[in-house]
């Protein structure tokens, strides 16, 4: 079945997705508010957010089966949509069930918690299928104003009223960086349409200082929102304050959806501008590879680990930016899928073993933990190995770090000191990443250390499910990489993509 989605036929097919999650969000927002404040009506609350996340999935891939178009307009129709909709999804439906069994634990009755993560979420999904500067603002916006809320929701949290303003005043003072780029960008070229934007800069000189400045801008308000160093002074911070679910969904959700329009932005509005940017961002994926490893191996607290973890692999994504090919869109989403997975696990098992008042965050803590609680250690073992990128054990890890290297060399201007300076910072953070699994492993438990919790049902699916994908695409990974392949942007198809991106896997 085929069909053709139109103007204004679009408003109605391509953004069903958005839609039903926008919809479905506001219906929830008035069941939370209809009744008491109470633990049970909040779990109805989460349960219903993630049937509303799977019917929005549901309609993702409906419309991509069905081979959905649309004309070229401010809306963007097709597979890296729909790849970069399905992930902000699922790291939605995770964070969903991670907080439910959060809030049981904390006694938090805040069901509003659940409809703030779908408001995000509309957000991201708004920001993936963005082919505007003016939207892809408005994106930004809708997704970081629902994230400054959930980073301090427990009002009883000191750290948490910290980690939301200081979020909300950085945050909003980046946004101000993104609206005067698009500002400028718009005098210099006269459109915020970024496909008019691409043929408008192709074949010229930039000798513009209104276009120089507005790409600049876009750059500084873009790394504020993926924590590029040295704009990722808010991470540690909100990671460490916010509750652990929220964490998780802001290093994996937030992360996809403003990289997903960083990338659009810069191979359809700049490809002809390659002088203008290329170098600025060769060196910002320098600095945050090697910044957040290095910083990372002096973090105790697992969520500053993880923080810092985030803003690494944050360098690691600059690269496919930088890349702007079809080879590095495909690597971006592989190993976006694999980031993820690997993240949201890893939380998940922090949740599983911190006390109520986020105490046991620590990393001695986890000292011994094989001993009493062997396959929650094995399950952490396998996202550290993942967000390492070691072989085997860190299955879909080890190749989502292959193909971004791989883009890197075989991009029509290799970036052979990109592909280096990963490598180093990929050995690098097997410092801390190994760290923990030593210290689950080879460290004894210490007497007086806290009774293991048992762990609730929907954490125990988050990590056993995190572990079971990251490993089976680990093993079998050419399945995906093809699928990877096929959901680069529209702007993209047909243009070079150097080797098959299933070399590695053939090897």
């Amino acid at each position: 079945m085929y069909f053709d989605l139109s103007i204004p036929s679009q408003l109605a097919g391509a953004l069903l997705p958005d839609l039903v999650l926008a919809i479905g969000a506001m219906l929830l927002l008035l069941y939370s508010v209809w009744g008491p404040a109470t633990l049970a009506r909040a779990r109805v609350t989460g349960i219903l957010a993630i049937v509303v996340c799977a019917a929005s999935f549901a309609a993702v891939v409906w419309v991509w089966r069905h081979d959905a178009t649309a004309s070229n307009g401010i809306i963007a129709v097709d597979a890296f949509r729909w790849a970069t909709d399905c992930i902000v999804l699922a790291a939605t439906i995770i964070a969903s069930t991670l907080m439910i069994d959060y809030s049981e634990r904390e006694q938090l009755v805040s069901a509003e918690s659940y409809v703030l993560l779908l408001l995000a979420a509309s957000g991201m999904l708004l920001l993936a299928a963005a082919r505007d500067l003016m939207v892809v603002f408005l994106g930004v916006e809708l997704m970081s104003i629902a994230s400054y809320i959930l980073a301090g929701l427990d009002r009883r949290s000191a750290r948490g009223a910290e980690a939301s303003l200081k979020y909300f005043l950085l945050g909003a003072f980046s946004a101000c960086f993104l609206l005067y780029g698009v500002a400028l960008v718009y005098g210099a070229t006269g459109s915020t349409d970024i496909a008019v934007i691409g043929t408008a800069v192709t074949g010229k000189t930039f000798d513009n200082p209104m276009l120089l400045a507005g790409i600049a801008m876009l750059i500084i308000g873009f790394s504020f929102k993926v924590a590029a160093v040295p704009f990722h002074m808010w991470t540690p911070d909100v990671y460490e304050g916010a509750s652990t679910p929220v964490s998780a969904f802001m290093a994996t959700a937030v992360k996809a959806a403003a990289f997903a329009a960083f990338l659009r932005v810069w191979i359809e509005a700049f490809p002809g501008a390659t002088a203008a940017w290329v170098h600025p961002l060769q060196w910002l994926a320098v600095v945050t590879m090697v910044g957040g490893n290095v910083i990372a191996l002096m973090q105790k607290n697992i969520k500053r680990m993880l923080a810092y973890s985030s803003i690494a692999h944050a360098g690691y994504l600059l690269v496919t930016v930088v890349v702007a090919n079809q080879l590095g869109a495909a690597a971006f989403l592989f190993y976006l899928v694999a980031y993820t997975l690997a993240t949201t696990g890893a939380f998940a098992v922090v949740i599983a073993l911190s006390e109520p008042g986020e105490r046991n965050e620590s990393i001695p803590d986890y000292a011994g933990l094989w001993t009493v609680q062997p396959w929650l250690a094995a399950a952490m073992a396998v996202f550290m190995f993942a967000l390492l990128g070691f072989p085997i054990a860190g299955g879909m890890g080890f190749f989502a770090k292959w193909y971004v290297i791989e883009a890197a060399l075989h991009a029509p201007q290799p970036q052979t000191v990109l592909a280096v300076v990963l490598v180093l910072a990929s050995v690098i953070s097997a410092g801390y990443y190994l760290g923990v699994v030593l210290t689950m492993f080879m460290k004894p438990r210490p007497a007086d250390a806290a009774a293991v919790r048992p762990v609730p049902t929907g954490t125990f699916l988050v990590i056993s499910l995190s572990a079971f994908v990251l490993l089976l695409f680990g093993v079998l990974p050419n399945g995906f990489v093809k699928l990877a392949h096929d959901s680069v942007p529209i702007s993209m198809v047909g243009t070079p993509a150097g080797p098959p991106v299933t070399a590695a896997a053939e090897r």
